[in-house]
């Protein structure tokens, strides 16, 4: 079956899979897997499409599918906490908000990220103070390597910074995923001071999780990131660069910037991409890739667009950034079957 992946993915680019297989129960996503694998095909494990660019010429391989569903309370205390598995294919705003309307507290302000609970561990899905990694008790995965079920307590995650020892090694695919979510009608103490004001809260302070959840939903409309079908501003990969982590001695002066517990310092990509003269609707009109008119980090498909357009703009933010500040921006996104091109790292 012939599937063209601009239909599967949020960029909404892409040219087709080679082989499409849906999987709707991990014994369909197991089978399929060692399919690709015991035929010698390339294999790509796709979720929601939510963190991928994909080359025009398509995917000559297997694509499979997750469209598994579940979500299973384990132990209703356990550390103080509720343990709750979630399949890998499962909606993760669903589960955000089936999660706030229970009463549990640890993913609120991860309301509105597009994409599925099994991609979530990857890269440390993180927004508004929140990430996953604070809440996850394991992952199960099958091991393509040894074709067996192996499940990784939290600390064998390795999570960093949009990061996981699970992020570029398809090696292991994620099967399904254990939270342990917090009881009660408050949410999580909230970091983020725009979050805060938001609410009404100073920092460190909690509100309720329904509360956290709106005004999450509402700050990421505000940037254009919480999918909308008709609205194009909405058609991106969310964030396509991460905010760059360097030495204090480089951070620009009057960066928004955050020191790290190890003495390097997490600089605002959305800044640097800023006042390297872009803004927001960068091209302008008529331009078949665009910045968001509402925020600057996302590259956005304005309904005519094909992945060399996008990996063009994503090369010119990315160049003009390094010439300005000596500092690389690195993508978000899975990019596969295309490259951006390279940038000189500054000496040091």
């Amino acid at each position: 079956m012939s599937v063209a992946l601009s239909s599967l993915t949020t960029l909404r680019v892409g040219g087709p899979a080679g082989r499409y297989v849906t999987a709707s129960t991990e014994a369909d996503l197991v089978d399929a897997v060692r399919a690709a694998d015991a035929a010698g095909s390339p294999l790509l494990v796709l979720g929601g499409g939510s963190n991928l660019l994909v080359a025009d010429a398509g995917f000559d391989g297997t694509v499979v599918h997750v469209r598994t569903r579940g979500v299973r309370v384990l132990q209703q205390d356990w550390c103080g906490g509720i343990l709750v598995q979630v399949a890998a294919g499962e909606p993760w705003d669903d589960l955000v908000a089936d999660s706030v309307e229970r009463g549990w507290a640890g993913v609120e302000a991860l309301s509105g990220i597009p994409g599925s609970t099994g991609a979530t561990p990857l890269q440390n899905v993180g927004a508004y103070g929140q990430e996953v990694a604070q809440t996850i008790a394991r992952v199960r995965t099958f091991d393509r390597v040894s074709g067996q079920v192996r499940t990784f307590p939290s600390l064998e995650c390795c999570f960093g910074y949009r990061t996981s020892r699970f992020k570029g090694d398809d090696r292991f695919v994620v099967l399904d995923v254990t939270f342990q979510l917090l009881p009660g009608p408050l949410s999580r103490p909230v970091g983020y001071p725009e979050l805060g004001e938001a609410l009404g809260v100073g920092a460190g302070g909690r509100a309720p999780v329904a509360e956290v959840r709106c005004a999450v939903l509402g700050l990421r409309r505000t940037k254009g990131m919480v999918l909308e079908e008709t609205d194009h501003d909405t058609w991106s990969a969310g964030s396509f660069f991460t905010n760059p982590v360097v030495s204090a001695a480089v951070v620009p002066d009057g960066a928004s910037a955050w020191p790290q517990p190890d003495g390097s310092v997490k600089v605002s990509a959305a800044w640097l991409i800023e006042r390297a003269g872009f803004s927001r609707g960068f091209p302008g009109e008529g331009a078949p890739v665009r910045l968001s008119t509402k925020h600057p980090l996302a590259l956005t498909n304005r309904g005519s667009a094909c992945a060399e357009d996008v990996r063009a703009l994503a090369n010119r933010v990315r160049g003009a950034v390094a010439e300005r500040f000596g500092i690389v921006l690195e993508p978000e996104p899975r990019l596969l079957g295309l490259d951006l091109d390279p940038t000189p790292r500054p000496a040091g």
